[in-house]
């Protein structure tokens, strides 16, 4: 039986590491990395806030009230670039499938395509089918866009659902996004925050922003939270 010396073992993994560069180079491989590749959000702000945009197959929520503009961000992100997007709206699924119908994951997956897709709303899907359901539909969609290397946004209204129906949506999407809308001295003022990217770290600032005719217009200039 073969009894390896660590220092020899370890240098003989340094020379074949140091030959496999080598030979990488001389055939005009790209070398190997870890970075995580990002897809812009379609909102300047957001894209520098995120350091680029939401690493591929990642699963994104958007939650705020139905006016905090998270609508106008899920239509950014789907139809803001080149890439093609799907943009689903979940009550024409409910509408056909009739009343009392169970949840058939089938019917959305099967709609989903390209590499920009929302979902407007997954409330409408949790006041029909209810939490489990909900769940079970979002495992389908984390798996599908992971083997795609697409980005899925999908929409929850806030005071809607209760609390733990909240938490366990978080828990299920890679990246958390709330917008927020407050009324200071007769203004309104508009900001987001990143609650939640998984795998990194929360950015502790609050991005401003405003809807104007064209949309959704971020200020590079941050909140700290």
């Amino acid at each position: 039986m073969y009894a390896g010396i660590p220092e020899l073992d370890t240098i003989i993994l340094l020379l074949a590491l140091i030959s496999l560069f080598l030979l990488m180079e001389v055939a005009g491989l790209p070398p190997v990395t870890c970075e995580v590749r990002r897809r812009p959000t379609g909102i300047v702000g957001l894209n520098i806030l995120l350091e680029g945009g939401f690493p591929e197959g990642s699963l994104i929520m958007v939650h705020g009230t139905a006016v905090a503009g998270v609508d106008l961000a899920a239509q950014h992100f789907c139809h803001g670039h080149d890439e093609e997007g799907t943009y689903i709206i979940p009550e024409e699924m409910i509408e056909a499938a009739g009343p009392g119908a169970r949840m058939n994951p089938a019917m959305l997956l099967a709609q989903m395509g390209g590499t920009r897709i929302v979902v407007d709303s997954l409330s409408a899907i949790l006041e029909e089918y209810g939490i489990d359901q909900t769940l079970f539909l979002l495992s389908h969609m984390k798996d599908e866009i992971r083997r795609n290397k697409a980005n899925l946004m999908f929409i929850v209204y806030s005071g809607v659902h209760s609390p733990m129906e909240m938490t366990r949506i978080m828990r299920m999407a890679d990246v958390v996004i709330e917008f927020k809308t407050q009324v200071q001295q007769a203004e309104i003022a508009r900001t987001l925050a990143v609650q939640k990217i998984k795998g990194g770290a929360v950015p502790r600032r609050l991005l401003p922003f405003i809807i104007t005719e064209t949309g959704i217009e971020a200020s590079t200039t941050q909140r700290v939270v």
